[in-house]
C-alpha cells in the first residue's frame, strides 16, 4: 500500500512538473480578445509596453514564485522517485514538503497574477480573457499538492506500520 502511494505520489509530481513547466515557459496567460488574440507573456512580459499595468513588481513576483514553484517540484519529484522503494527514509517525507512548498509558491504566483490582471483589465478592458497556460498553472498547482500530501501520507504509514516479521527457517 506503501509503495502505491509513493508511486501514486510520484507520478502525480512529475505531471504536476510537467504543466508548471508549460505553465511557465508558454506566453498565453492572457489574451486581448479585439486585438487578433494579442497574448500576453510571463517570463518574457516588455516592460516598455503600452497596454501593460505601471507597476512590473508584479510580474517580477509571479516569475520569481513560478520559477522557484518549478524549482520546488523538481526537487520534490527527485526526492520522491529516488527514494520510491524505502518509503520510510526522510527523503519522502522532504520530497512531500518540497512538492507542497511548491504548489504554495504556484498559488501565490497566480493569486498575485489573478489579483492584479482582474485589478487593472477588469477596470479598463472587456475584452480580455485568461488562456490555457493560466489554466495549466492551475491544474499544476493541484498536482503539487496532490503529490505532496500522497508522499507524506506514504511516509506516515510506513514509520506508523510495524516491520515485518522475519520468517525464521527452523
Amino acid at each position: 500500500m506503501v509503495l502505491t502511494l509513493v508511486g501514486g505520489a510520484s507520478l502525480c509530481g512529475m505531471a504536476a512538473l510537467v504543466l508548471l513547466i508549460i505553465s511557465t515557459a508558454t506566453d498565453y496567460w492572457m489574451q486581448y480578445l479585439s486585438q487578433n488574440a494579442l497574448r500576453k507573456p510571463v517570463l518574457r512580459a516588455n516592460r516598455k509596453c503600452i497596454n501593460c499595468i505601471c507597476s512590473t513588481a508584479f510580474w517580477d513576483a509571479t516569475r520569481a514564485f513560478m520559477l522557484l514553484s518549478v524549482l520546488g517540484c523538481f526537487a520534490g519529484v527527485l526526492l520522491g522517485v529516488t527514494a520510491s522503494k524505502r518509503p520510510w527514509s526522510r527523503r519522502v517525507r522532504t520530497g512531500g514538503i518540497a512538492l507542497l512548498l511548491s504548489g504554495f509558491l504556484a498559488l501565490l504566483a497566480l493569486a498575485i497574477y489573478t489579483g492584479m490582471t482582474v485589478n487593472f483589465f477588469g477596470k479598463r478592458y472587456i475584452d480580455w480573457r485568461f488562456s490555457w497556460s493560466y489554466i495549466l498553472g492551475w491544474i499544476g498547482i493541484i498536482l503539487a499538492f496532490a503529490a505532496g500530501v500522497l508522499q507524506l501520507c506514504a511516509f506516515q504509514r510506513s514509520v506508523s506500520e510495524p516491520a515485518p516479521a522475519s520468517v525464521s527457517d527452523s
